[in-house]
This record gives structure tokens, C-alpha cells and sequence, in this order.
């Protein structure tokens, strides 16, 4: 399996572009389970994906928040003649801890992610802590093809990954759509690449979807690669080089968290926008959706692994 491969599915990941649950997956917790206990708040966004324009594929993105916990669930499929010819699909899954203070972040202690073609799939798994990668395994290990910048242990410490990069923390004291909030760099790692999101501020924006009406945070975005790349690519050379990106951020009801209501990503192949369909508000005393009949969470790649 080829690192460019990995690399690509995982920004896509990061622009909210995955699919649907492969290899160990999650038991789905019953009705009755759900109803004993009281869930987090949280929230569920459905989304498009369009590329140039086109409807390919749709998305799901789901985050439950308790005290400084949070998981978050990301999923998608590629839909139509895309679809039909390449069979994308994939999901991830990410949960851990929120630091505090001005520099409040993600602060995650599992990741898998698990993508699929037609003809091949991908599936990785990491343990962190502190910010500090653990463990990390790639199905089917990557070949080396010895023109790959090296991911030292460096590389590995003080990093989110791709999912945990999804939910962006308030800082300490400001206002959920304080302009500030968009100004961060996010450090991401996603098993095989390591790679930096710098966001900042560009507008405030009102915006009417089901589920959500409101203002959200409009972030432009620059991709800067880190490690475990290859240089002369031309796809990291044209990733780099990319100024039209951004992400729209809207707060969570309940949590001082923000997640993409919008994500927009220049491709060679034309603009990929996967925008936000219904906003649903999650959680509460009794468990249940607010606003809109709580939808079921696909199943996904368990994150778990074992400690050495």
C-alpha cells in the first residue's frame, strides 16, 4: 500500500470526505441501554459532498461531549457513477480528553480509521497519550519507497489525529464565535504522515440549515507537510501551495466546542465542498435528539489497542 494513498484518504478525512464502517466494528448499543442513562451532549451533522459541482457521496459526522470527554465518529460513502467505479467507503473513530486554558485542544487516546475501494482498502490504528503517539499499526504496511521524508519520534509527540482535528475546543473565556477561535494550527498525524492545518479568522457568517440557524466561523486554511511525505509529488506540492481552503465552524449547543457546518477543498479535479445537510442537537436528560428525530450512528473501526 502506497503512502500517497493513506495521505490523500486522510485529508479527505479532515475535509469530511469518508465512508462507511469496515473490518472490527463497534456493537451498537441498545435502545434500552441508551434510555438507562442519561447521554452527553452532542451532535449529529449529515452533509453533501460535491466535487466540481457533482454530487458524489455523502457524510456523517457525530460528537458526544461529557466533561473534558469527547468521541468523535466520522463516516461517509461515494454515491453515483463515482461510487459505482470506485466503491469508496470508509469511517474513523476518535475519543479522549479536552485540555483547558487559552490553548484548549484535543487531547486523544485512540484512532482508527478503516477506508475502502473497489480493489483496496487501508486501515490504521493508534494509541496515544497526552498528545503523545503510543502505538500505531497500518493494514497492509506501507511500502517504502525510500524517497519519504522520516517520521521521527519528534514527529509523534504533540499531535491530534484526523478526527480529533474535526472538533475544535473554544478558547478559555472567549465567546463560542469569538474570531479567535478560528485562529489555531492544528498537528495532525495520521498514522503514516504527519502535517499541520493552519487556520485563521476570514468572516462571520449567518447561516440557515435544518436543524441550525445562526452565525458560524468562516477559517481560511493552509496545508503544511510535516513528515512521512514524499516532496516531489506533485499532490503535496499542489496541497501546499493551495490557498483555497476553509472551514465554516459552528458551535455545539451545551459544550464550548465548535465542528464543520462547511469544508471546502481546491482540487486538481475542481472545488470538493462537503457541506452540512441537517444539524441535529444531541443529548440531554433524556438522551434524545432536539429539534429532529435522533438518527442511528453507523458502526465504525474499533479504536482500541493494546498497551505494551
Amino acid at each position: 500500500m502506497r503512502a500517497s494513498s493513506l495521505r490523500r484518504a486522510h485529508i479527505l478525512l479532515l475535509a469530511g470526505a469518508l465512508a462507511v464502517p469496515a473490518g472490527a466494528q463497534a456493537a451498537p448499543r441498545s435502545h434500552k441501554a441508551r434510555a438507562a442513562k442519561a447521554a452527553p451532549a452532542g451532535v449529529s451533522v449529515d452533509y453533501s459532498v460535491n466535487l466540481a459541482g457533482i454530487p458524489i457521496g455523502n457524510a456523517q459526522l457525530t460528537g458526544a461531549f461529557e466533561g473534558a470527554r469527547y468521541r468523535m465518529d466520522v463516516s461517509a460513502v461515494l454515491t453515483g457513477l463515482v461510487g459505482a467505479v470506485t466503491g469508496g467507503q470508509g469511517s474513523a473513530r476518535s475519543s479522549g480528553g479536552i485540555s483547558g486554558g487559552n490553548a484548549a485542544a484535543p487531547l486523544p487516546n485512540s484512532f482508527a480509521i478503516a477506508t475502502r475501494t473497489s480493489n483496496s482498502g487501508i486501515a490504521v490504528r493508534m494509541a496515544l497519550a497526552n498528545g503523545n503517539v503510543t502505538q500505531a499499526e497500518i493494514t497492509p504496511p506501507l511500502l517504502d519507497t525510500g524517497d519519504r521524508v522520516p517520521v521521527t519520534a519528534a514527529a509523534k509527540r504533540g499531535v491530534i489525529d484526523p478526527a480529533s482535528a474535526l472538533m475544535m475546543p473554544a478558547r478559555a473565556r472567549a465567546e463560542l464565535t469569538d474570531p479567535e477561535n478560528c485562529n489555531r494550527t492544528l498537528p495532525v498525524f495520521d498514522g503514516a504522515t504527519r502535517f499541520n492545518v493552519v487556520l485563521s479568522y476570514g468572516e462571520t457568517r449567518q447561516v440557515e440549515k435544518p436543524g441550525y440557524s445562526g452565525p458560524v466561523l468562516v477559517c481560511n486554511a493552509r496545508y503544511v507537510a510535516i513528515a512521512g511525505h514524499r516532496p516531489d509529488r506533485p499532490g503535496v506540492k499542489f496541497m501546499e501551495e493551495n490557498r483555497d481552503m476553509s472551514v465554516w465552524l459552528a458551535p455545539v449547543e451545551g459544550t464550548r466546542v465548535l465542528v464543520p457546518m462547511r469544508i471546502s477543498v481546491r482540487t486538481t479535479l475542481g472545488t470538493n465542498i462537503i457541506e452540512a445537510t441537517r444539524w441535529t442537537q444531541t443529548g440531554g436528560p433524556t438522551g434524545t435528539a432536539k429539534g429532529s428525530e435522533a438518527q442511528p450512528t453507523a458502526t465504525v473501526a474499533d479504536a482500541s489497542l493494546t498497551q505494551p
